[in-house]
Protein backbone atom coordinates (compact mmCIF):
# COMPACT_ATOMS: atom_id res chain seq x y z
CA UNK A 1 0.00 0.00 0.00
CA UNK A 2 2.67 2.50 1.03
CA UNK A 3 6.05 2.31 -0.60
CA UNK A 4 8.45 2.66 2.37
CA UNK A 5 11.97 1.41 2.08
CA UNK A 6 13.99 0.37 5.12
CA UNK A 7 15.97 3.64 5.42
CA UNK A 8 12.75 5.71 5.34
CA UNK A 9 11.16 3.49 7.98
CA UNK A 10 14.28 3.70 10.15
CA UNK A 11 14.34 7.51 9.88
CA UNK A 12 10.67 7.71 10.93
CA UNK A 13 11.37 5.45 13.93
CA UNK A 14 14.31 7.63 15.06
CA UNK A 15 12.24 10.82 14.71
CA UNK A 16 9.41 9.24 16.73
CA UNK A 17 11.86 8.12 19.42
CA UNK A 18 13.34 11.61 19.68
CA UNK A 19 9.96 13.38 19.75
CA UNK A 20 8.06 11.00 22.04
CA UNK A 21 10.89 9.60 24.11
CA UNK A 22 11.44 5.99 25.15
CA UNK A 23 8.71 5.96 27.81
CA UNK A 24 5.79 7.07 25.58
CA UNK A 25 6.87 5.41 22.32
CA UNK A 26 5.42 1.90 23.08
CA UNK A 27 2.00 3.36 23.98
CA UNK A 28 2.01 5.57 20.88
CA UNK A 29 2.88 2.60 18.65
CA UNK A 30 0.14 0.52 20.26
CA UNK A 31 -2.40 3.32 19.68
CA UNK A 32 -1.18 3.74 16.10
CA UNK A 33 -1.57 -0.01 15.53
CA UNK A 34 -5.14 0.08 16.89
CA UNK A 35 -6.06 2.98 14.60
CA UNK A 36 -4.53 1.28 11.57
CA UNK A 37 -6.46 -1.90 12.42
CA UNK A 38 -9.73 0.03 12.70
CA UNK A 39 -9.07 1.81 9.40
CA UNK A 40 -8.36 -1.50 7.66
CA UNK A 41 -11.52 -3.11 9.05
CA UNK A 42 -13.63 -0.12 8.00
CA UNK A 43 -12.01 -0.12 4.57
CA UNK A 44 -12.73 -3.82 4.04
CA UNK A 45 -16.30 -3.46 5.37
CA UNK A 46 -17.01 -0.63 2.96
CA UNK A 47 -15.33 -2.54 0.14
CA UNK A 48 -17.41 -5.69 0.72
CA UNK A 49 -20.61 -3.66 1.04
CA UNK A 50 -19.92 -1.91 -2.26
CA UNK A 51 -19.13 -5.23 -3.93
CA UNK A 52 -22.35 -6.69 -2.54
CA UNK A 53 -24.33 -3.69 -3.88
CA UNK A 54 -22.67 -4.03 -7.28
CA UNK A 55 -23.56 -7.71 -7.27
CA UNK A 56 -27.17 -6.90 -6.40
CA UNK A 57 -27.30 -4.34 -9.23
CA UNK A 58 -25.96 -6.98 -11.58
CA UNK A 59 -28.67 -9.42 -10.46
CA UNK A 60 -31.34 -6.75 -10.95
CA UNK A 61 -30.00 -5.97 -14.41
CA UNK A 62 -29.96 -9.65 -15.32
CA UNK A 63 -33.56 -10.13 -14.11
CA UNK A 64 -34.63 -7.09 -16.13
CA UNK A 65 -32.89 -8.48 -19.23
CA UNK A 66 -34.62 -11.84 -18.74
CA UNK A 67 -37.99 -10.06 -18.49
CA UNK A 68 -37.27 -8.13 -21.69
CA UNK A 69 -36.26 -11.33 -23.48
CA UNK A 70 -39.47 -13.03 -22.32
CA UNK A 71 -41.49 -10.10 -23.69
CA UNK A 72 -39.61 -10.26 -27.01
CA UNK A 73 -40.31 -14.01 -27.31
CA UNK A 74 -43.99 -13.46 -26.49
CA UNK A 75 -44.28 -10.79 -29.19
CA UNK A 76 -42.40 -13.04 -31.61
CA UNK A 77 -44.90 -15.87 -30.98
CA UNK A 78 -47.83 -13.49 -31.48
CA UNK A 79 -46.40 -12.21 -34.78
CA UNK A 80 -45.79 -15.77 -35.94
CA UNK A 81 -49.37 -16.74 -35.03
CA UNK A 82 -50.69 -13.74 -36.95
CA UNK A 83 -48.56 -14.71 -39.96
CA UNK A 84 -49.93 -18.25 -39.86
CA UNK A 85 -53.48 -16.89 -39.65
CA UNK A 86 -52.87 -14.61 -42.62
CA UNK A 87 -51.48 -17.55 -44.60
CA UNK A 88 -54.50 -19.64 -43.62
CA UNK A 89 -56.84 -16.90 -44.86
CA UNK A 90 -54.88 -16.26 -48.07
CA UNK A 91 -54.76 -19.91 -49.17
CA UNK A 92 -58.51 -20.21 -49.95
CA UNK A 93 -58.41 -16.86 -51.67
CA UNK A 94 -55.55 -17.98 -53.92
CA UNK A 95 -57.44 -21.15 -54.86
CA UNK A 96 -60.69 -19.30 -55.61
CA UNK A 97 -61.45 -18.62 -59.30
CA UNK A 98 -60.90 -15.10 -60.53
CA UNK A 99 -64.40 -13.72 -60.38
CA UNK A 100 -65.56 -10.41 -59.10
CA UNK A 101 -66.73 -10.44 -55.54
CA UNK A 102 -70.07 -8.85 -54.91
CA UNK A 103 -69.98 -5.99 -52.45
CA UNK A 104 -71.55 -6.72 -49.09
CA UNK A 105 -73.88 -4.55 -47.09
CA UNK A 106 -73.84 -3.93 -43.34
CA UNK A 107 -75.36 -7.35 -42.54
CA UNK A 108 -72.82 -9.22 -44.63
CA UNK A 109 -75.35 -10.02 -47.40
CA UNK A 110 -74.25 -9.74 -50.99
CA UNK A 111 -75.86 -6.85 -52.88
CA UNK A 112 -76.61 -9.03 -55.91
CA UNK A 113 -78.79 -11.30 -53.73
CA UNK A 114 -81.11 -8.37 -52.97
CA UNK A 115 -81.44 -7.55 -56.61
CA UNK A 116 -82.97 -10.96 -57.43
Amino acid sequence: MFDFSFPEFFLAAVVALVILGPSRLPGALRTLGLWIGRLRRNYYNVKTEIEREIGMDEVRRQLHNEQVMADVKRVEREVQAMGEEINRIEEPMAEAPDRPVAPRDENGDADDAKAT
